[in-house]
């Protein structure tokens, strides 16, 4: 493999499951060395992608601009600060997420010391999406790195103009022998996943997902899936509208709305869904203006199949008659208008599905019990997100279904806050990141106790006898009264 870690598969050669196996253990020798351990190479890996971020900053941009036609704001916001600040806290942090965990030890094991010794799994692989191209490579490689592994990322071909500008700059910012950038589509991805890996972590739809997790089972290689799902969002009357409906609206259009946790539908107390639709429609107004295809403000859809399944999404029948808002679409400039649609049924294509762009289906409902019914009988959500001023409904949706994440009073806002684990449940994923939880993931937490001798629990050794029963039971239970009560006989 190429010095700069770019494979061939990248400059139009080929790269199959014999340059894949060449690749592993290429990376595999370099962790066998020993160097991605210490915390002093962890740290200077972390600091050159903040430096990245920084130093080449405009070209990330100019990347962004050809593969989604992002605004500056959104880039920073979605892309470069993300990355900036997880570098940033991770170098700073590494210290104290290496020390061993000091646990305590039982009655029977004293003494001993007993810790939680945190260790690299190895060789891992990423896949990374093309939506978020540079956060969603540079984030989960960050917490490879700062757990001390090497790695080897595949960034998404759906995103060709970052993919070639991360498999160029980060040779330039980090070890090149340890972490190397492979560029290619299925095939590669495909060759890849033949190989024997220590840990996989992969972002992308479920489909692609549940092939990634069949070829990772032949190898009993870990995984950590950060997937997505049809995430809901309920507001009732006592909501805040002016402050809960901008939040919304951003949520829905940010990145034109592909993001996993983008809101898909809006479950509305039917008291107040008028009033909702409306406010929601001149929120747009102001976001975007009269006509939202010249705003430099609204992202485009990637790639051409995303935009044809959304322009499908929205010709249909079932869909088209319930559009309030938007609905047009332009396949020259891949461009979607933000969509309000009002009770579409629940079996309608449009709500079968994760919507992947800026389209909202608003559904009126009875109340909170109903809206807990319809969430709790569908796939389980990587966001939930709940719009209220009361701590009852609060807690009734905290306890009631089941999502990746719960967010009151705002969309996404939990993603940006490295102390909460970002990942799903059930079709939504498995794992997760960000922060501390990111260099858990890519760790293996190790039981380590390390006894004495100058006690010993000798009653474990044959032969044995009714007195080395009772007492056995009376240590390990830590029945102090019992274990006196043995050794007098009377038990």
């Amino acid at each position: 493999m190429p010095g700069g870690g770019v494979s061939e598969g990248s400059n139009g050669g080929s790269f199959g499951s014999k340059e894949a196996a060449e690749l592993v253990a290429s990376v595999r020798e370099v962790f066998r060395s020993g160097r991605t351990r210490s915390r002093e190479w962890r740290e200077a890996q972390l600091r050159g992608i903040e430096r990245l971020m920084m130093d080449e900053e405009e070209a990330i941009f100019a990347a962004l601009a050809k593969d989604l036609k992002r605004s500056r704001v959104e880039n920073v916001l979605c892309e470069t600060v993300q990355v900036y600040q997880s570098a940033r806290q991770s170098a700073s942090s590494l210290r104290k997420w290496m020390k061993p965990e000091r646990v305590s030890t039982n009655f029977v094991n004293v003494p001993a010391r007993s810790e939680i010794v945190s260790e690299p799994f190895g060789a891992v692989l990423i896949f990374a999406a093309w939506n978020m191209p540079f956060l969603l490579s540079l984030d989960p490689l960050i917490g490879a790195i700062a757990a001390g592994n090497v790695a080897v990322l595949k960034p998404s071909e759906l995103a060709p103009a970052s993919s070639a500008l991360l498999a160029e700059l980060l040779p330039r910012y980090v070890d090149k022998e340890a972490v190397r950038v492979v560029q290619g589509g299925a095939d590669v991805a495909t060759a890849l996943l033949e190989s024997r890996w220590d840990k996989i972590f992969f972002t992308g739809g479920a489909a692609i997902g549940r092939r990634v997790l069949a070829a990772a089972a032949k190898h009993l290689t870990p995984v950590a899936l950060e997937l997505g799902g049809k995430n809901p969002a309920y507001i009732d009357s006592s909501a805040d509208f002016n402050i809960c409906v901008k939040r919304i609206a951003f949520g829905m259009c940010v990145n034109a709305g592909q993001s996993c946790l983008s809101p898909d539908y809006v479950l509305v107390e039917e008291s107040v869904a008028d009033q909702f639709t409306d406010h929601l429609r001149r929120t747009l107004t102001s976001f975007y203006g009269s006509d939202p295809k010249q705003s430099p403000d609204l992202a485009r859809i990637a790639t051409p199949a995303s935009w044809a399944r959304l322009h499908a999404l929205l010709s249909d029948p079932a869909t088209r008659e319930h559009i309030v808002v938007g609905g047009e679409t332009d396949e020259a400039t891949r461009y979607v208008a933000p969509t309000i649609i009002r009770d579409v049924s629940l079996d309608a294509p449009v709500m079968q599905e994760e919507g992947f762009g800026p389209v909202i289906a608003v559904i009126k409902v009875r109340g909170l019990d109903e809206a807990i019914e319809i969430i709790a009988g569908r796939p389980k959500p990587l966001a939930l997100y709940v719009f209220t001023t009361q701590s009852a409904v609060i807690d009734r949706f905290v306890k009631d279904t089941s999502s990746g994440a719960v967010c009151v009073n705002d969309t996404t806002s939990h993603f940006v806050n490295p102390a909460l684990p970002f990942g799903g449940v059930g079709d939504s994923g498995m794992g997760s990141y960000h922060g501390k939880h990111s260099f858990d993931c890519f760790s293996h937490r190790k039981a380590v106790m390390v006894k004495g001798t100058l006690l010993d629990f000798p009653v474990r050794y044959p032969p044995g006898s009714l007195f080395n029963e009772k007492l056995v039971k009376a240590l390990m239970n830590m029945w102090v009264v019992q274990i006196v009560l043995v050794f007098l006989g009377l038990k």
